[in-house]
């Protein structure tokens, strides 16, 4: 009697791990962090309160927080050498490129790189939210012939990191709408990204190596770099008229429309998106210009109306980094940034609960013989 074989394209929906962090309840219609709802943290934590739920399992008391926010401060400066790595890299290196690099060097800088243990593991979870930013502002800025910017203590973790992708010290509305961005980056269940990570921490590899082939993956146009894809396609028009002309030239030409689509959220907008629609709103008004956001609104419909698909995260993100004058280059490194934190609470657990990730495949080649 034949076995049946049953097979999933893209692993869709099949269940690849347990885990406490995270979950996406498409029912309730909510992102479940460590037992609360995204969106509802959102409206009242920062992403240091994240960074703790995610790493301590519970949401940190003001002392605690601000214990974090110094210990991170601690570990913002980067070895020189790491800075002159990023000096031998051709200016045509993508950021990303840039991070992979500057996470994998670090490494090097562990002496306990072999200890897989909860508690080494966490204490590099925080030294690498200290330095990830450092990496990818001054990744960029040596690649593109620019000095080195230097953290700013006096700053809070988000405004600087702000500082440090812009060389503008941001206002509170800025630094307010920054870190919120943050927050509703920093973990999404198990998306391709998380997967890599897991299946990479599962070979007994260490956090640099799985976060490294993180960002390989974040890297990828259907995945983190949607959020650059949709910004070039916005500044492709001046008016909303032209936007609406290109998204239907796209549609008719079949083409693949970034900020789109999701492969959880397929009947809904994704919550996250809607955060940042609002927080782009406050952005124009506090500019008085609309013209993005009319742009993003008109856009929506023609997607809901022509093809049922409602926007992802990117899609209102893009416009927004671009208001705080972000450069579109580093959209993507900014969500792998936000994402460290949720990606080492993951590494951290696969660790701690470790089975060796080992597929199979459902074979559709040819099966030949050979004569003796």
């Amino acid at each position: 009697m034949k076995t049946e074989v049953r097979y999933f394209s893209g692993l869709d929906g099949v269940i690849a791990s347990e885990t406490k962090i995270s979950f996406l309840d498409t029912v309730q219609g909510e992102i479940v962090i460590r037992g609360y709802d995204l969106i509802k943290l959102s409206k009242n934590q920062s992403y240091l309160d994240i960074v703790h739920l995610l790493l301590e399992n519970r949401l940190p008391t003001v002392e605690e927080r601000t214990s974090i926010a110094d210990m991170l401060k601690g570990e913002y400066h980067i070895p020189a050498e790491v800075l002159n790595i990023f000096r031998h890299l051709p200016q045509v290196t993508h950021p990303m490129d840039g991070l992979r690099t500057g996470i994998s060097a670090l490494a090097g800088y562990d002496n306990k790189i072999d200890d897989r243990s909860s508690k080494i593991n966490k204490e590099r979870a925080y030294k690498l939210l200290g330095k990830v930013p450092n990496i990818v502002a001054n990744s960029y800025r040596i690649i593109n012939g620019q000095d080195v910017i230097e953290p700013m203590n006096k700053l809070s973790y988000s405004a600087n990191f702000f500082y440090m992708l812009t060389g503008k010290i941001p206002s509170l509305l800025e630094e307010m709408i920054f870190d919120l961005s943050l927050v509703l980056y920093s973990e999404h269940e198990m998306p391709n990204s998380t997967f890599t990570a897991r299946v990479i921490a599962s070979t007994q590899s260490d956090l640099f190596g799985a976060l490294t082939g993180a960002i390989a993956s974040l890297k990828g146009s259907l995945h983190g770099g949607a959020n650059e894809a949709v910004m070039y396609m916005l500044n492709e028009a001046k008016t909303v008229a032209e936007f609406e002309e290109i998204l239907h030239k796209k549609l008719y030409n079949k083409e693949k429309i970034m900020g789109f689509g999701h492969r959880v959220y397929m009947k809904k907008m994704d919550p996250r998106a809607l955060m940042m629609k609002k927080a782009l709103k406050k952005l124009c008004d506090e500019h008085g210009d609309d013209l993005l956001l009319r742009m993003c609104a008109a856009g929506e419909k023609i997607m809901e109306d022509e093809k049922g698909l409602y926007p992802n995260l990117d899609y209102y993100a893009a416009p927004v980094y671009w208001m705080l004058g972000i450069p579109i280059a580093l959209y993507t490194p900014i969500f792998f940034s936000s994402r460290t934190v949720g990606l080492c609470a993951h590494v951290i657990e696969q660790h701690e609960h470790n089975r060796l990730f080992r597929p199979r495949v459902l074979y559709t080649g040819e099966r030949h013989s050979l004569r003796n």
